[in-house]
Formats: C-alpha cells, structure tokens, sequence
C-alpha cells in the first residue's frame, strides 16, 4: 500500500522514538519508597466502580466547614487559588509529562505522585500518561488530606504506612526520613493530622508536630528523579554522594535503586527548595529574634512574616507557646487572626450546633499557599474556556475569582522578594526569601535585570535585558513571540538554573536502546534540533550538552540564583544544593556561608547619565514553551496535543509577561 506524506512521518517517527503509549506498570527505574497505591484506599460505596474510587476525602468534603463563609480566612477559597489545588491542571505539567514519557516510559509516574496524590494513592497513575484519570475526582490536584494525612517517614510520632521495601527512611535507630520526591507517608487511619491538640471537629483529630516543620513541606518541594539517580555514571547528583549505594542496572529490583538507599536530595537533582532552605539560617532561626537581623533583611517577605506573626501575642512565637522559626508555613502558611466583621473563626465555619464551636484563635494558619505563579492560572482559565484542559474542565466562576485572587498574591509575593540598592557603579541584589532567589521548577522560569541607561537629554544609550518580539518560525509558519532578545550577552544578567545530559550519560541511553536521533536541543527561531543523542555521545567524556529533558537530564551546568540568608556551603553540598559552580557569591570555604546578595560592577556605557533598573520575572519562557511543542512527538493519544495547548494558552494570555519585583535608579556619580 502506497503512504501518504503524512503517514509516511508518522512512520518515521514511530521507528526513531518507539510507541509512546504509556507503561501499564510502573518500573522499578521509577518507583520511590513511602506509602504505595491501593494501601490508604476508602471503601467502595454502593453503586461506585473502583476506577473511581478515592484514597482520601475529596475536597469538595471539607468545604462542607472550610468554605464558602469568609473569603479572607477561610481555607477553601484560598487553597483553592493556590496552584496546589490547580496541580493536576496544569497545562505546563502536562506537557512536561508528554516529554519525560517519551523519553522514559514509565517515568510519568514520577510526576503524577505529586501532581494528582489521590488519583496516585488509587492507583490510577497508570498507564503513567494519566489516561485513567477520573475526569472530576482526580481534578483539583494536591487536596486537602494530602497534607492534613502527612506523617513522618521516620516514623518518630505517628505511624503511617509504609510496608518492606517501601520504607521511607534510612532504616536505622533513630530513623532518617527520606523528605522530599513525593516520598509521602499517610496515616492509615480516618483522622485529619494538624499542629494542634484542642481542635473542636466534627471529625477525629490528632495534633501533629510534623506539620510545623519544613520537613512536610519538603515532601514535593526537594523534587529528585529516581531515573538518573540510579541509573547516570553520577547519579545525577553535583556532587557524586551515594558510594555504590544504588544499582546502575535497568529495571533491577527496587531495594538496590538509589531512591530506596538514599535521601532524595543526594541523588537526580531536578529541585531543591526545601534543600536551600534547610541549608540556611531561616529554618533555625527565631521570628521572635528578627530585630537582630542584618537591616537589609527586615524587610520584604521577612518583615511581612515577622508582622504576622506578632498577631499571635508571643513577639513572633506561637499562641501556644512553641518557638516559631523563619519555616516554609511561616512565609507561606503566614498567621491571621478571625475577621471581627463578621465573628467567624479563621478555621472553619461556626455550627449552629454545641458540637461544633470551632475555637477562635490568633494565629490559624493561613492556607493560601502562595507562591511566584502569576501566569499559569491564567492559562488555566483560557483552556478551560477552550474545553481544552486535560482534566478538571468545568471550573466554576467561584473557582476562577479564587485563582485570579490567587494571582495577586503571587504578584504580592514577587514583590517581597527582593530589594535593589545602588552604590556608586555597584548594583546589590538581596534575596528576601527562605530559598534561592528564584527557586521552583528550573526549566522555563527566570528573573534578570533590565537596565535602561539615558544620556543627559533623556535619549536611550542603550538597554541591557531587553525583552521583547522577535519572528520565529514554528513548525514551518511565522510566529511572532516575546523574549529576552540577547541571551548570551555580556551585559545580559539573568538569574536561572541551566540543565543538561553528559556524553558519558548519552552513551549509556543508546545502550539501553534510546534512539541516535532523539532531538536534546532546539534553535529558538526555526525549531529545527540542533543536537540529537547520538551526537551528544560521540563526544569527548567532559562533554555536556544543555537540554530541557527533565527526567533525562544528569547534570547542572550553571545556577547563579542567590542563595538565601546564611547559606552553608557544607550543608548545601551534602545536599546538591550550593550555587554552580560554588565559587559565586563569596566563595566560602568549608564551614563558610555564601552571601545573600549578588553584588556586582554595572558596565556603565560611554555618555550615559542616569539609569533606571527594574528586577524582573517570567514563569516560563518561549524557550521553554517551544520545546514542550516541538518535543512532543504527538504519538501518544491522550498526550499528542498538551505541548501545542500549552503554547496556545501561552499566545494568547500575554506569553508569561514579565512582573516587576523591585526597581531603583542610578545616577552618574
């Protein structure tokens, strides 16, 4: 039979890359230790299939008393304008799944673990594309029992379940937990875990120490990638930790794999929030002792912080009394007292019933959980318009006005998070943030400075940082789109991890049958790939190659993002955390700390006489939204069209537009 052009494509596609339908089980390459599907699973109720049941209380039961009394506290609304609640929306989720389940099959598991936890804990993260997702319950992401069912992997105060060789933590006495990967472990049992012992619910209740530390946080927040952990010559790791404490062999038992011997944050780094954090000062640090603090610190995101903390009637402590440090809940689960308007509880909605008189506290934690992501809603919303999303379409308006509120406090945020100061020719960036100065999913976000130098009559000399159109072509038509126009030049300072694969790791994926013209990279104004797998291995040994491939990736070429306040270097190598290279910001030797700031010689032009300076910030770049297009080899069925979706949304909600975080100005001394 004669092909057709088309068919003839998609033949030659099929033969480079494979069948891209998705693994029906997940391999061991991919599996992590903790709680496993089908362990926590509700009872199945008359009339109720299993490929619908849940593994936890859906939300929608908890704003029976969370919701829908006062927008301002109450948890429902803001959870829900948070991107926790939009997880499994997320339309540049989903097209980062599409890639790494080409590129791995099976590896969407990793993803879905963290992204859709009860669908994971139900079983229905495979085939690991997400085609058995329900269409409704599996839809709002990371719910409210993920948390409030947390536990300790270490086991130290509530036992989940964790069974042989699923076990979370190093094993020995006392145990180290394994925090970060999605490792969770849940309680087994039907009560809602949280920070206090006097909670008045209507049901079971336990107090929960775990649930104040950074610890349960780092649970999704340290994101490694078990694949390259095991599996890469270095495990994937900026410094190589595990000393044969992994197998190196695909598709080997699990208790040999690197995910099962070793913390996550020694092995395939992808993302270490929660690993920056734990290697500064914050963790440790009292609210009670913010005045103490270097000046330039009190301010921004710790000043809000340290104010909102003092709503408690403790200098900064908690109403119970237990010392409140700088942790992740402090910034981003910050304190609030009930709104005397209306004389409702923070917590939940008062009962008409004696039963259920929730308790009126100073310092309920806040559960926006508002990060940086002022952009991604926004393409949420358009897709769901569209019918387009890959599930959860339907949003109501009660949900959009949730998510644009949730937008400006992202923008809020971003504000916060830094400060500018001009001395002489020397611009000081400080980091006013318990992490990096940018932190989160490194492929497509970056923050840089945009400086526009004026001569004395107000004419530009010339601007350094410009964004702005450039024509490209995408999949052979024009297409004009908005970016940072001089990436590479000497006056351009962009903030930003850069990843990649090394020639020795490309090597070892031919070997396991991966295809020579597996595209890495992409030029940005034709698509067309500019290095493939095979190319990549035929190179020397210290050869890299710097590509967006998540789940392949085995190597960080460069971060310069700013370490937070009192970033230890020990700390931050044990955990793969530290700048790249570790010569910036300082350059302290063991048992010294990096800086907090990037102090730097502005490169002033000839004739200029003042300047304005503006710190910006993108959620995701063209760069990255074109890979995420053209990567995808459109194979999958359920996956064939999240990559162009996402570039549609992207087009037509501002293409991610850069936010202001802080400005100032120079004048020539």
């Amino acid at each position: 039979m004669k092909m057709t052009a088309a068919l003839a494509v998609a033949f030659v596609l099929t033969l480079s890359y494979g069948v891209t339908f998705a693994a029906t089980t997940v391999p061991t390459d991919a599996q992590m230790p903790g709680t496993q599907p089908g362990e926590v699973l509700s009872p199945i109720t008359p009339g109720e299939s299993s490929k619908s049941r849940l593994s936890l209380d859906p939300a929608k039961q908890c704003t029976w008393c969370h919701a829908n009394y006062n927008t301002k506290v109450e948890a429902g609304h803001n959870w829900q304008g948070s991107m926790m609640s939009q997880a499994a929306r997320d339309p540049l989720f989903w097209g980062a799944l599409a890639v790494a389940e080409q590129d791995f099959d099976g590896a969407g598991d990793v993803c879905l673990r963290c992204h859709t936890s009860n669908a994971w804990l139900a079983g229905r993260s495979v085939p690991t594309d997400g085609s058995a997702l329900h269409a409704n319950r599996d839809s709002n992401g990371v719910e409210c029992e993920t948390c409030h069912r947390l536990t300790n992997p270490d086991s130290s105060e509530h036992k989940g379940v964790q069974n042989y060789p699923f076990i979370a933590n190093d094993q020995k006495t006392p145990a180290t937990g394994f925090y970060g990967a999605g490792n969770y472990v849940m309680w087994g049992g039907v009560d809602k875990l949280g920070p206090y012992a006097d909670a008045v619910t209507k049901h079971p209740s336990l107090k929960s120490k775990y649930h104040r530390t950074p610890e349960l946080c780092g649970t999704c927040h340290d994101v490694s990638n078990p694949v390259t952990g095991d599996l890469a010559h270095n495990n994937g790791a900026i410094e190589q930790l595990l000393s044969g404490q992994f197998s190196g062999v695909p598709g080997s038992p699990v208790t040999g794999k690197a995910a099962f011997k070793n913390p996550p944050y020694a092995y395939g780094v992808v993302e270490r929030t929660y690993s920056e954090h734990k290697s500064s000062k914050w963790p440790t640090f009292k609210v009670s002792d913010y005045l103490t603090l270097p000046t330039e610190l009190q301010a921004g995101a710790v000043k809000a912080a340290y104010e909102k903390a003092l709503l408690a009637g403790n200098g900064g402590n908690y109403e119970d009394g237990m010392v409140r440090t700088f942790t992740c809940q402090t910034c981003h689960m910050s304190p609030i007292f009930e709104d005397p308007e209306v004389g409702q509880p923070a917590g939940a909605r008062a009962s008409s019933t004696i039963h259920n008189k929730p308790k009126m506290r100073k310092d309920m934690a806040l559960h926006d959980l508002t990060g940086g992501n002022n952009w991604t809603p926004k393409a949420i919303i358009y897709l769901n318009d569209k019918g387009k999303l890959k599930t959860g379409n339907g949003l109501t308006t009660q949900q959009k006005d949730a998510m644009n509120a949730g937008m400006l406090r992202a923008e809020n945020n971003l504000r916060q998070a830094a400060s500018l100061k001009v001395s002489g020719n020397t611009l000081r960036v400080v980091n006013l943030t318990g992490h990096k100065l940018i932190s989160g999913y490194p492929e497509g976000r970056r923050m840089w400075l945009n400086i526009k130098w004026y001569d004395a009559n107000g004419a530009l000399v010339r601007e350094d940082g410009k964004y702005g159109p450039i024509t490209v072509s995408h999949r052979g038509a024009p297409l004009t789109v908005n970016t940072l126009l001089d990436l590479n030049g000497a006056n351009t300072r962009i903030y930003e991890v850069q990843g990649g694969m090394t020639s020795k790791w490309a090597r070892k994926l031919l070997a396991m049958g991966k295809p020579t013209n597996l595209a890495l990279s992409f030029d940005r104004m034709t698509g067309n790939v500019k290095t493939t797998l095979g190319q990549l291995a035929a190179r020397s040994d210290d050869s890299y190659e710097k590509t967006l491939h998540f789940i392949l990736n085995n190597y960080i070429i460069s971060d310069n993002r700013i370490p937070p306040y009192g970033m230890s270097a020990d700390e931050s190598e044990r955990r793969n955390a530290t700048p790249v290279p570790d010569t910036q910001y300082g350059n302290p030797d063991h048992g010294g700390i990096f800086k907090y700031a990037d102090d730097f010689a502005m490169n002033v032009p000839s004739g200029a006489t003042r300047a304005t300076i503006d710190l910006m910030y993108q959620v995701t770049s063209w760069e990255y939204i074109q890979f995420l297009s053209v990567a995808n080899t459109q194979l999958n069925p359920t996956l064939n069209l999240v990559g162009n979706d996402v570039l549609d949304a992207w087009l037509n909600t501002g293409m991610s537009a850069p936010f202001t975080m802080a400005s100032t100005t120079w004048v020539k001394p």
